[in-house]
């Protein structure tokens, strides 16, 4: 699961939020603790206390979700998380994992939810004046929710490109393309002394109120004529009443395709599990484990790797945190691909509701793992590789609907809010 996980490369800076997610609306009670984990520069966490009311936390921003019904936990909101590789079925590792402890197979409703996701599209050699056009922004910009994001692009240096549902594209630069275009822009935070990235910032929908001005026809004679640019897009649309389909046909000059997240569904047996209790993220000895142990068994979990602790093992002597508990059977699915915000919010309202019935899992877990190479990360936070280029969150939603929501971000980024 990238930073979440033993075989992750660097550890991530993150946070654990507690709170409640009964049904109806968000109710506010007695204070929980919550514990704020950061990571020094060696990996290693330094934990901070502090009190949460039982009330959603601010949701994340830049996540690949929605706000959720008023009766749930929230939903990360927000733009693009992007990334770069040459599937665009796998690219920069994003995918959204789900584990059921004590679950041989998921609900009917789940998997019928998990399977409706999708689609999004991949256009090769796609010039970025395209995006700029005054039909593509008042059709996919204006019309609904569209997100693009390139790939086969490395963050660190290659350009790279992401439009938000916000109608802002933003650009990471090399110096010598920042320059041809001629365009206002900054300085990357993570360019170091020597600058060599730049970000440049256009608002596509400032620009469409007045196509025929100075600035727009500049912005867009800069990229179609000066310094054109082409990227490999993957783009996703949640149209507002219109035809998934306009996308394909609006593109078909180009080489684009269709996809469907690629889903795995799997059954782990004997799964050796931390015992939580949802009132104590920062855990008690001997009682609970704390939500940072938790997040790096689960990154273990949703990587495959072996949690035996084998003498012999040259992969991984990682282990169960203590205390522990054996699941008989656990019930695992992983989505890799570009989803919708509102996908993510269909889902997590689902597993918030897989406990209105009496289970035998104390919990379950949602988590999200953005793409590795994208310009933003949260919101419109810039997105520096560093170390490891992750960027995750995890919901831990409990069988009293209390739940735990953990960020994550790359050691040189900003911290979620």
């Amino acid at each position: 699961m990238g930073s979440g996980g033993p075989a992750g490369g660097r550890r991530a800076p993150g946070r654990a939020r507690a709170g409640h997610a009964g049904s109806g609306s968000l109710r506010r009670g007695a204070p929980v603790a919550a514990a704020a984990v950061n990571y020094d520069s060696q990996g290693a966490p330094r934990a901070k206390t502090r009190a949460a009311r039982r009330a959603p936390p601010p949701a994340p921003r830049g996540g690949h979700a929605t706000p959720a019904s008023p009766g749930g936990p929230p939903a990360p909101r927000g733009g693009v998380q992007g990334g770069a590789a040459r599937d665009p079925r796998s690219a920069g590792r994003p995918q959204v994992s789900v584990l059921v402890p004590e679950c041989g197979l998921l609900p009917q409703e789940l998997r019928a939810l998990l399977a409706r996701a999708g689609p999004y599209f991949s256009v090769r050699a796609l010039p970025l004046w395209e995006l700029l056009a005054p039909r593509f922004v008042s059709t996919f910009v204006q019309g609904g929710s569209c997100y693009a994001l390139s790939f086969n692009t490395s963050i660190d240096e290659d350009n790279a490109a992401a439009l938000l549902p916000s109608g802002k594209l933003i650009l990471s630069l090399d110096k010598d393309t920042y320059e041809e275009t001629g365009l206002q822009g900054r300085p990357s935070r993570h360019a170091g002394k020597n600058t060599v990235k730049f970000i440049v910032v256009v608002d596509l929908l400032d620009l469409s109120l007045n196509p025929a001005s100075k600035k727009s026809q500049r912005v867009l004679w800069s990229f179609r004529e000066k310094q054109p640019l082409t990227f490999d897009f993957l783009l996703a649309w949640d149209p507002a009443g219109a035809e998934d389909s306009a996308m394909m046909s609006y593109f078909s000059s180009y080489q684009i395709r269709e996809h469907q997240p690629c889903m795995v569904l799997s059954t782990v047996a004997e799964l050796e599990c931390p015992v939580l209790q949802s009132g104590e993220p920062r855990g008690q000895p001997g009682d609970s484990c704390s939500a940072p142990d938790f997040l790096e068994w689960l990154g273990a979990v949703f990587s495959g790797a072996e949690l035996k602790n084998e003498p012999d093992s040259f992969i991984s002597t990682y282990c169960c945190p203590q205390p522990s508990t054996v699941a008989a059977r656990a019930s695992l699915c992983t989505l890799s691909g570009l989803l919708l915000p509102a996908q993510i919010s269909a889902l997590l309202e689902q597993l918030r509701r897989y406990f209105a019935e009496p289970k035998l899992a104390p919990w379950v877990a949602l988590s999200v793992q953005g793409f590795a190479d994208s310009p933003v990360s949260w919101g419109e936070d810039e997105h520096g590789f560093g170390g490891s280029g992750d960027h995750l969150y995890s919901f831990v939603i409990f069988g009293n609907q209390d739940y735990w929501l953990q960020m994550a971000v790359g050691a040189r980024d900003e911290c979620p809010p």
